[in-house]
């Protein structure tokens, strides 16, 4: 049996490293089109969520959440270390887990250590038409610091021109 490398955990979630066991999990939502909907990268084959997964093992930067009652892989969080004493957080859930605090309790979770172990900032982004994302910022303490319009793409139309997609960005500073 794997190890389990816990970093937290919160009255009814694990957080931790992920491992080779998540792949079902981990698939589970990855490969739903209505999960990966605002994410830079389309629903994953069971091949690339193999590959995504060996990367996720390797960093320390994605963070495995896990409901305590079932050992059940239900989405994860980004963390990336940025300069300044920043991270970037994200978060990609199973939609079957959606609306009932998951997310939050875990973000909260993480926040508090990140900012216990000496980060100063955390920053978001997020797609102005995912509001459930953003209110979830909101909820957290963050505050939106810009809307950037139309600054990236992560796919082209029919004529191989970018369809250029809005931004908010939001922070959140050590409290």
């Amino acid at each position: 049996m794997e190890e389990r490398i816990m970093l937290t955990e919160t009255e009814r979630l694990i957080l931790r490293r992920f491992q080779k066991r998540d792949l079902e999990d981990l698939y589970e939502y990855l490969s739903d089109p209505e999960v990966v909907k605002y994410e830079p990268y389309q629903p994953m084959t069971k091949k690339e969520t193999e590959d995504n997964l060996n990367w996720r093992i390797s960093t320390d930067e994605m963070i495995a959440v896990e409901l305590k009652e079932n050992h059940k892989l239900i989405g994860n969080i980004y963390l990336g270390k940025r300069e300044f004493e920043t991270l970037e957080m994200g978060y990609v859930f199973n939609q079957n887990y959606w609306r009932k605090g998951y997310v939050k309790e875990s973000c909260n979770a993480l926040i508090k250590q990140a900012f216990d172990n000496g980060t100063h900032r955390i920053y978001a982004e997020c797609d102005p038409e995912n509001p459930n994302s953003w209110k979830l910022l909101e909820s957290l303490g963050f505050v939106r610091e810009a809307f950037l319009k139309q600054n990236v793409y992560f796919w082209k139309d029919e004529n191989d021109q970018p369809i250029w997609k809005d931004t908010y960005i939001y922070s959140l500073l050590k409290r």
